[in-house]
């Protein structure tokens, strides 16, 4: 079975196909910005209505065209009632067709991207490219699922109740892992740190009878919701001190990695990482335990995760002109992560160690002191100057106290003298912060200067 004409979609999601209906799509979009050539794309009605933008795609190479009614254009299309509904049905059907052996999902408030990309290479599998990882991105990923595959690893997000259920619901698996939870989008949970752990719960719901996930065993919610009566149909593999797997030896490589031993019923074996930071080791040890679990042999394990590189704003380490290291974690952020990264930076040597951080986001009325004692901590592991921007900046170098400096954007952080400009030569810089205040710009203008 290759990829789907129209004419096979159409089978799947329902809807009137307009044009050549045998026209096989390459892939699906959703955003004219990074449509390629031969991609179908979706027009969705959200913030803006995609339909203005389906004629753009059609200029920039679309195939053919995902639409709720009947467009101007010579470009095949598939009308349907909902494209929303349409493409996770497309997504949803592809999975069901072409099923891998075993498919897995991965969740989480901190590294669930690099550990998606560390389980999927433990178990040489396929895995949602980029991040996915939400009721939109996933089953666009799925709509061109390869054909014949051992695995499948899938990322999957939340920020609300209910979005990883629907996940599961599109994508049924197998397996699981859970990296930790933390307090990232607990503005939409009243019931706080439970609400979180019965959102990320979902993705053990979801798994079929007698699947089996993994998380650490020191994360009293993930040991709470394994005894919840709901997760009951599925294996627990805690990964932590006192159990079965584990890690230990854990060595720091400064900017290249680190290094630890895996723990495992039957022995121990050493593992090496390209990726920088205790956290990383942590999520390596989570991917390799459910892996070995599940029967793959240890030393590919152990060789799939060395190959694991970070991605662009997950942990690259830049040597700076004058000297010193920047380590770029800007794709997000939220306190666990900050702190994680915190303690990646103090372990990469050089000069003073300090920080750039955008304001989080999605805190609720704890924003404030979430961020003072975010602060704090940074000051507590041994960071020596903090520069903070957005709307909780003050309340960071409040909590940080001497040697922080506040401003209001991230025009004001570049421009002051005081700012970006005032960071010394030699120094470690970690750079962080919420995706809305885009702190990519501060990696581009310290590398550029």
């Amino acid at each position: 079975m290759s990829l789907w004409s129209l004419f096979q979609a159409a089978s799947k999601v329902g809807g009137e196909i307009l044009g050549d209906g045998a026209v096989v799509p390459s892939s699906l979009s959703l955003d004219t910005r990074t449509i390629q050539p031969g991609a179908c794309f979706v027009a969705l009605r959200a913030e803006r209505d995609g339909h203005e933008f389906a004629l753009q795609a059609v200029e920039k190479g679309a195939r053919a065209l995902l639409v709720d009614h009947p467009l101007d254009s010579d470009c095949p299309q598939l009308v349907v009632p909902d494209t929303l509904v349409a493409l996770q049905r497309w997504g949803q059907a592809r999975l069901a067709a072409v099923r891998p052996k075993i498919v897995f999902g991965v969740t989480g408030s901190v590294g669930k991207t690099s550990t998606k990309e560390l389980l999927a290479a433990a178990v040489g599998g396929w895995k949602t490219p980029g991040n996915r990882n939400n009721t939109l991105g996933m089953p666009e990923a799925l709509a061109t699922l390869p054909e014949g595959l051992g695995s499948a690893v899938l990322e999957m997000g939340m920020s609300t109740p209910g979005e990883i259920r629907r996940l599961t619901e599109i994508a049924p698996l197998d397996a699981g892992l859970i990296t930790m939870v933390g307090s990232a989008h607990v503005e939409y949970f009243a019931e706080g740190l439970q609400g979180i752990a019965m959102a990320k719960g979902e993705l053990v719901a979801g798994l079929d009878r007698g699947g089996i996930w993994a998380h650490p065993a020191a994360d009293q919610w993930c040991r709470w919701i394994a005894e919840q009566p709901w997760a009951r149909h599925a294996e627990a593999l805690p990964v932590g001190e006192g159990e079965p797997f584990g890690w230990e030896d854990v060595e720091s490589l400064g900017a290249t990695g680190g290094a630890f031993r895996l723990r495992m019923p039957t022995g121990s074996i050493p593992i090496r990482l390209q990726l920088p930071g205790e956290h990383q080791i942590r999520n390596a040890a989570l991917a390799a335990a459910l892996a070995v679990r599940l029967g793959h042999d240890p030393e590919r394990v152990a060789r799939g995760l060395g190959t694991v590189t970070p991605g662009p704003g997950r942990g690259q380490l830049h040597g700076l002109h004058g000297g010193g290291f920047l380590l770029d974690e800007t794709y997000n952020a939220n306190p666990d992560s900050i702190l994680a990264c915190g303690r990646a930076l103090m372990q990469v040597p050089g000069g003073e160690a300090v920080v750039v951080l955008g304001s989080m986001r999605e805190l609720g009325s704890e924003a404030p002191k979430i961020h003072r004692e975010t602060g704090a901590a940074l000051k507590a592991l041994g960071l020596s100057r903090l520069w903070a921007y957005g709307d909780f900046a003050g309340d960071y170098a409040e909590g940080f106290g001497l040697r922080a400096i506040a401003f209001p954007d991230f025009e004001a952080l570049r421009d002051d003298a005081a700012g970006l400009s005032a960071i010394p030569p030699g120094a470690r810089i970690l750079v962080k912060g919420s995706r809305f205040w885009r702190a990519e710009r501060a990696v581009d203008w310290l590398l550029a200067h």
